[in-house]
């Protein structure tokens, strides 16, 4: 490529706060350059999020129909080369539909879609056009997650037998929906946010970590949900028991209202040899425990670059003990998509560590998730066959 990629993003005004995590994201390998906007559905935060982030005024644009009809017809040179899709989980699929429709690849925010019916849709149109779509799932994006998913698929922990994930937030312990907090009430609203809130948000990423570092797939769960702050009328809790096509068990915990935690994100998994432990709080440490060795404790970095894997170091960005991040590993996500887009353009092959990416799969996966979890928890079954 002999240019950047031009992005435009639907969704994301100065109201909101995960468009400007894109943007940072987006802009951090200077791979991608935001060339247009629908950036709100109120006309007067799009046009002043427009005039902010300096777009052209005739490419800020007051909705997405608007943008993705009138991008399409400009000159190849000048249009867009995809769209990202920022907006609330019901604002996803007709949006990101239309792109594809039109010949845009997509980025969009997880969960995919608003319901597993429309995944599937979108899965298909992805096939129809051989376009690419990504997904956000951002902590897939790490080092040393890439690292723990290279140790496992190396067989260095032999036979994997237990998953252990946790997600736990406190930011939901008080009924923030009714006071004033934007974030909240779309994500607790059924009509906005889906079949269930806790797992539809943070649920979500919790079994694709779990899925994406062992390689194997969930194939049943046994579900509980439970609504612990009184008068809100979706969950914001829940724990799973999960079984793996691999005979994996598994166990996933879920919680908004565990107070004091901020994004406690953590995964173990254990084989036959040893296990890892990933901890978000501290996303540069892996830390591997074997059977018959001490502990190690393996760091993100270039200082010992011979221990980590090709995917890990291709997605290092700074020498060992100089921190990174959220921000690095969403921007992780945003340049293996653009390395990848460049070589599709380009007529070239992605090598394996550019492919590395979440993308219309794993979107399906998370929903058919929630589907699961949420007919779990309301059977009487022990366990719940996984449905696709």
């Amino acid at each position: 490529m002999n240019r950047k990629l031009r992005m435009g993003m639907v969704g994301g005004g100065k109201d909101a706060f995960i468009g400007a995590i894109h943007r940072l994201a987006a802009n951090m390998d200077g791979l991608i350059e935001l060339s247009c906007g629908a950036l709100s559905i109120n006309p007067e935060i799009a046009v002043a999020s427009g005039a902010a982030l300096f777009l052209p005024k005739e490419r800020t644009y007051l909705t997405y129909e608007e943008m993705i009809k009138a991008e399409a017809a400009l000159p190849a040179d000048k249009r867009i080369d995809f769209v990202t899709i920022v907006t609330p989980n019901f604002a996803h699929f007709a949006p990101a539909m239309m792109a594809l429709e039109n010949g845009f690849n997509v980025v969009i925010e997880k969960p995919i879609t608003f319901s597993l019916e429309e995944a599937k849709l979108l899965k298909q149109k992805v096939a129809e056009t051989g376009l690419i779509l990504c997904l956000t799932h951002t902590y897939s994006g790490y080092p040393m997650v890439k690292q723990a998913k290279a140790m496992v698929r190396e067989g260095k922990l032999g036979k994997i037998r237990k998953v252990w994930v946790e997600y736990p937030q406190g930011w939901l312990s008080k009924l923030s929906e009714r006071e004033g907090n934007a974030q909240a009430a779309w994500r607790t609203d059924p009509k906005k946010s889906g079949k269930s809130s806790v797992m539809g948000d943070i649920g979500t990423h919790a079994a694709h970590l779990a899925e994406y570092i062992t390689g194997s797939k969930i194939t049943a769960v046994c579900a509980e949900l439970n609504t612990l702050v009184e008068g809100r009328v979706m969950d914001d809790d829940g724990a799973v028991m999960l079984k793996f096509d691999n005979d994996a068990k598994g166990v996933l915990m879920a919680s908004q209202v565990a107070a004091g935690e901020e994004n406690a994100l953590k995964i173990r998994v254990y084989g036959e040899l040893g296990g890892i432990e990933w901890f978000q709080h501290e996303p540069n440490t892996l830390t591997v425990r074997w059977l018959d060795q001490p502990a190690q404790i393996l760091r993100a970095g270039t200082n010992y670059g011979a221990h980590l894997s090709s995917f890990t170091t291709h997605n290092c960005r700074t020498p060992g003990g100089h921190p990174e991040g959220y921000l690095e590993a969403f921007a992780n996500i945003y340049r293996n998509f653009a390395l990848t887009l460049g070589c599709k353009i380009d007529g070239t092959e992605p090598s394996p560590e550019m492919l590395d990416f979440p993308g219309v799969e794993d979107g399906l996966r998370g929903m058919a998730f929630i589907d699961n979890v949420v007919a779990s928890a309301h059977s009487d079954q022990k366990w719940t066959p996984y449905v696709l």
